[in-house]
Parts: structure tokens; sequence; C-alpha cells
């Protein structure tokens, strides 16, 4: 038995003590995965979730700081305010499957904010299920299918919903699981989603988190010790995690190693997450998927290259006047318009399938990096900065 089917049979009760910074998948990463046909079926939870906790219509709401107006920034972007501190670190977005103006927004110090009129206005939400341990929670990432909906952070945490939010039951967690939870997926069907960690371990649920299946069969330490004469350049230096992991409509995923050293992929159906050398010498800052099946890959100092899903292929070098600043992310809304974002409020659009880029010159006044983009089926768009920025899109420009 293998290290993660070993850990796949203890994702029961039991608390754990992410690390990814956001967006796997980031990253709001909605999709349908497949499970492996080799995957080990898990041991359930206990039967304390009979008695789980719940937010909602038995969680209080916060204290609201005082309410102010948004701010236009532009034609297409609208700076919205926030009932936080500004030194909250806001990790994630997600809205239902039944209202598309029904979302929550995560961040550190348990920070759940939640919308109504499509992320105009947000309220705090206290979550009591995890208000119990002493715990500072960090919420990283969300997800729904319809009204079900799932939440991970760190420490370890794990949140699930069947009522579009307004309540929350805790899932217990084993302290075998490879790694943190950093990024997980509501899939189709009730009761399913994919929960993936910090070191490369994915497991899938079909009936509510009552058991997980192991879909990868081999640790990614275990991977690289016997690649490590492949000619993977920094393999060696690799420090047990992942810095950034993203994940597409069909379930491949894409990893930035800690260092930015090499990436890795996987899709499913595959035993073991494949490693890949980087373009150049500088160092990797994220990756993601494009709508046409590519993956796209940002370095440190502001370069952005393409290459093909299977991450072997010749690698093509976009045009961007990055300024040196990094690039954070990039999201497409379809083949053709993306946004990409980045340190001191460096945000660029692309009407030519990110070819090339034009800067968005009102976005260099906020005093912020923006480090994460999220589009929703609704139409709806984000930007994710630090200090408590949020960035709204209010027209199609």
């Amino acid at each position: 038995m293998s290290v993660l089917q070993a850990a796949a049979s203890c994702v029961e009760a039991g608390r754990v003590s992410r690390a990814v910074p956001r967006k796997a998948t980031p990253m709001v990463v909605r999709c349908q995965a497949q499970q492996s046909a080799a995957s080990t079926p898990g041991l359930g939870r206990r039967n304390l979730l009979s008695t789980g906790l719940a937010l909602g219509a038995a969680a209080a709401v916060q204290p609201s700081l005082p309410a102010q107006a948004n701010r236009p920034l532009s034609a297409e972007w609208e700076v919205v305010e926030l009932p936080i501190e500004k030194d909250v670190l806001l990790l994630d977005i997600a809205f239902t499957g039944t209202d598309a103006n029904h979302g929550f927004l995560l961040g550190s110090r348990q920070t759940l904010l939640e919308t109504f009129d499509g992320g105009k206005t947000w309220s705090p939400r206290t979550v009591a299920a995890a208000r119990d341990e002493g715990f500072n929670f960090r919420f990283t990432s969300i997800s729904f299918n319809g009204d079900e909906g799932w939440i991970v952070g760190k420490p370890a945490i794990l949140l699930h919903t069947t009522d579009g939010g307004k309540s929350w039951e805790r899932v217990p967690l084993s302290a075998k699981l490879p790694g943190a939870p950093v990024l997980i997926t509501a899939l189709a069907g009730p009761g399913s989603a994919e929960l993936t960690t910090d070191q490369g371990a994915i497991y899938v649920t079909s009936n509510g988190a009552m058991n997980w299946t192991a879909a990868v069969q081999e640790t990614v330490d275990a991977t690289l010790n016997r690649v490590i004469s492949s000619g993977i350049s920094g393999a060696s230096y690799y420090e047990g995690s992942f810095s950034n992991i993203s994940r597409n409509a069909d379930g491949d995923y894409v990893a930035v190693s800690s260092r930015g050293n090499f990436f890795m992929t996987w899709s499913p159906g595959q035993t073991y997450w494949k490693p890949h050398n980087r373009p150049s010498t500088r160092r990797l800052q994220n990756m993601g998927f494009t709508p046409d099946a590519k993956i796209w890959l940002t370095t440190k100092g502001g370069d952005v290259y393409y290459v093909d899903g299977s991450g072997e292929g010749k690698f093509g070098q976009a045009k961007i006047g990055s300024r040196g600043f990094g690039i954070l992310d990039i999201k497409f809304l379809d083949g053709k318009i993306g946004y990409a974002c980045g340190g001191s409020g460096s945000l660029f659009k692309t009407e030519d399938g990110g070819q090339t880029w034009r800067r968005e010159r009102a976005a260099d006044s906020l005093a912020a990096n923006l480090y994460e983009l999220v589009f929703t089926p609704g139409g709806l768009g984000f930007v994710l900065g630090n200090d408590g920025v949020l960035l709204r899109r209010i027209a199609q420009a």
C-alpha cells in the first residue's frame, strides 16, 4: 500500500494541524474530476458528524466596520469597500450555483464575507464550527455545485454546506493527511468533491466526505527520487510542497515547485505527478490553463510564456510590459479576452488570446499587490489584492 493510499484510509475524524498562497488552483476552479481506477477507498468519518457544528441559522453576524461607497477605478473596474481590517489577506471567492449573485469571500483570520448582490456589498459571517478550538484559521479555497459548497483552510479544516451557506458542518480530517489542504473543488453529483493538498495529494469523495479515494498513488517526493537523474533541473532542491496549484475544467493540474525551479503536471488516470523543466533561468511565479487547453506560465520579473497542455512542447513568450513586476495570476473570459494581475497594482488586459497585453493604468494608483483573478460562470469578475483590496468588474469595456 502506498503512502497516499494509506493516508486516504485515514481521512477520518481527527484534527490536523496550506501552505500554498493562492490560487490552486489555486484559483477558483469548478469542474468534474475522474477517479483513478486503481485508487483505494478510505475509512469513513466518525459519528460525531451527526452533531456537526453549524453556521447560518445559528451563526452570528460579526460587527461590521462603517460602510462606505465603492470607488470607480476605471470604466471597467471599481474598488469594493469591505467590512474588514486592512491586514486581512483575501484568498478566494465563489458563488452558489443556484443564485449567480449570492457568494462568499474568504481570507485570513477566519474571514468569511457574504454577498447577495453580485459582490457590490459584503457582510461578515461567523463560522461557529471553526471557533471551538482556539485556532485562527486561514480559509484558502471555496467551491460550489448548486447549493452544495465546501471550504478548506489552514490549520487543516474542511467545512461543508448543502443549503447555500446557511449552515456549515465541520468535517474532521486526519493528522496523517499528506500536507495541508489548499484547494477544494465541488464536483457534479450530490456529496461529490475533490480535495488537493500542498504536497500534491488528491482525494475524491462522492458521499459527502464519508469516504475518500486517493487519485494519486505516489507522493511527489517519491516521484522526484525516481527521476532525480532524468534531467529535471532543481528537483534535488524540492522542499516538499508546491507554491501554487491550478486545476482546469477537465481535472488536469499544473503546480509550481516550492522554489520555483521546475513544475509538475497531473491528469486523471495518471499514477503520479510528472516533473518538467522551466523555460528560462528565471524562477517560476505561477501557472494555469488557457481556454484552448494550453498552459500559461509566469516568471519572477514579469515574463509570460505558453506551452501545450502536456508541458513538453516549445515555449512561446507573450508581449507584456510588466515593468519588472511579477505577474501573479492570469485568467480568461473566453478564447480572446483575458486579464493578468501582479505586483504594485499591475493589471493588464488581452483581446487576442494572450499574445499581447495592454496595461490598465488606472490600477497603478493602488498601493497593493494584485495576486488573484476570479471570473464566475454568471459573468462576474474580481481581482484580489493585499491590504484588503477587492476590485469588481463593472462593465464590458
